[in-house]
């Protein structure tokens, strides 16, 4: 699961959550993070300027490198067209005139 936060750096940053109550073995979170970091390297010039927290869910630990790549890969791609999207809403609702009384 992630989250994310529009930033002004002009590319994106990454913040890593993994519990031991969610992914026990020390082992195994740091391959879950070394995954990540290296998804976001490969991926980060698509990816638009926003903050990300990755955090884990119960049982990613169990997911083997390949499966982790199309999932990361999934999510980063949802990211950037979610942020777009919200962009794009954001940007017409400036352009739209506003209707109302002036403020007195």
């Amino acid at each position: 699961m992630a989250l994310a936060a529009p930033n002004i750096l002009g590319h994106p940053r990454l913040g890593l959550v993994f519990s031991k109550r969610n992914v026990r073995l020390a082992v195994e979170r740091n391959r879950l993070k070394r995954l990540v970091r290296e998804s976001i390297r490969l991926t980060q010039h698509d990816l638009p300027a926003v903050d990300i927290v990755v955090l884990a869910r119960r049982g990613a630990g169990e997911l083997d490198n390949e499966t982790l790549h199309r999932q990361l890969h999934g999510m980063w791609r949802r990211l950037d067209r979610d942020v777009r999207k919200t962009n794009a809403l954001n940007h017409e609702s400036a352009d739209s005139p506003r209707t109302g009384k002036a403020p007195e």
